[in-house]
Order: structure tokens, then sequence, then C-alpha cells
């Protein structure tokens, strides 16, 4: 398995190696070792879930207070376009964001830390995406920024056509309401959660 760091600090690209023959595929696309080496501390697996979406829906912008839920996401089935966006105020990448497709042929994953927010737009129909958290739902911990914000820019795809949001993504604050709310994690909160894992690991 491959990882690499993406441009927002905190998330990782991760290329499982597939091995293939005349009956199919198989593949490891979690291992907690190789994992637990680039992001410094153990991932406490506590809930697995699972979306179907088709073309063109799009989901997010999501995210959890912190303490709250790091995810590793992959696509089962279809394919998705899968973003990060740095909503951690004080960070140097504070508003930006980083993609990595994610589709059936490829079979790649992407690690997301606590605090980060998360969102993807469905490239076809049926487009399966499973994700790992380290935490269960918590709706009083859960919050969201507007994926269409023009300060965060999302560049969507034009084969995903038009986008679909749910009622309450499409209602979401901006980044800069959300800031203005206090409802966004920071850099340093962040920072700070980090090295606490780490040293328990």
């Amino acid at each position: 398995m491959q990882i690499r760091e993406l441009a927002i600090p905190d998330s990782y690209e991760l290329t499982p190696r597939q091995f293939s023959d005349d009956r199919g595929l198989f593949l490891e696309w979690y291992r907690f070792d190789v994992l637990e080496q680039a992001i410094g501390h153990s991932l406490d697996l506590r809930q697995a879930n699972l979306s179907v979406s088709r073309r063109g829906v799009l989901r997010g912008i999501h995210y959890a207070a912190i303490p709250g839920q790091a995810k590793l996401v992959t696509a089962a089935a279809g394919a998705v376009l899968d973003f990060v966006i740095d909503i951690r105020v004080g960070s140097p990448t504070f508003g930006q964001w980083d993609t990595v497709l994610l589709d059936s042929v490829d079979r790649r994953v992407i690690y997301l830390s606590e605090g980060l927010g998360h969102a993807f737009v469905a490239l076809t129909d049926d487009a399966t995406v499973t994700y790992l958290v380290n935490d269960v739902f918590r709706p009083d911990r859960e919050f969201g920024v507007n994926p269409l914000d023009p300060a965060i820019g999302l560049e969507l795809p034009k084969e995903a056509g038009e986008p679909l949001l749910s009622p309450k993504d499409a209602e979401a604050p901006t980044l800069e309401e959300a800031g203005r709310l206090g409802i966004l994690p920071t850099w340093d909160d962040a920072r700070r959660h980090y090295a606490a894992l780490a040293s328990v690991g």
C-alpha cells in the first residue's frame, strides 16, 4: 500500500495494491500499522457507514467538533470526487482543499483527521461510498458548511452535472458565517488533540 499526505495537512491518500486473477481481485484497503505510521497514532474504529448516490449528488461539507470523527473513506462501486477542506481556524491552509478520485478501478482511500471538512460529488449513478470512523454519530457535535460557498470554490467536474444537495447541506452556513458563529474547529485545538492521541499510542 502506498500512502502520501495531501496538500491539506493531516489528510492522506492511500493506494492499495490489487491482486487479480481469473476469479476476480483482492486487496487490503485498511492496514492499521501503515496508517498509524503515517499519522502518528492508532485509529480506534467505532462505526462503519455506507451511502449510495446518484450522479450529481453532492454530500457535505460535513465535520464534527474536536474530538470528533476521523474518517477513512473509499468507493466500493462507481466513482466520486472526494474533497478534504481545511476549516481549522488558524491553519496555514485554512479555506483550502484537495481532492482524491475514489473509484472501483484504482480503489484509493482517503484519510481525514478530526477537524477537517469532508465532501464528495458522485460521478456515476449508484456511487457507493463506505467509510470507517473513530466515533459514533453524535448529532449535537456534527456541523456543516455550504459546499457551494464561493469563498471555498470547490471545483465540481462537469461530468457530474448539476449538483444535487440535501436541504440541510444547501442551508448550511458559509465558511465566514460558521466562523462568526464560533462553530469551526481551530488549528491549535486540532494540534493539541493529535498530540494527545500520539502520546496515548
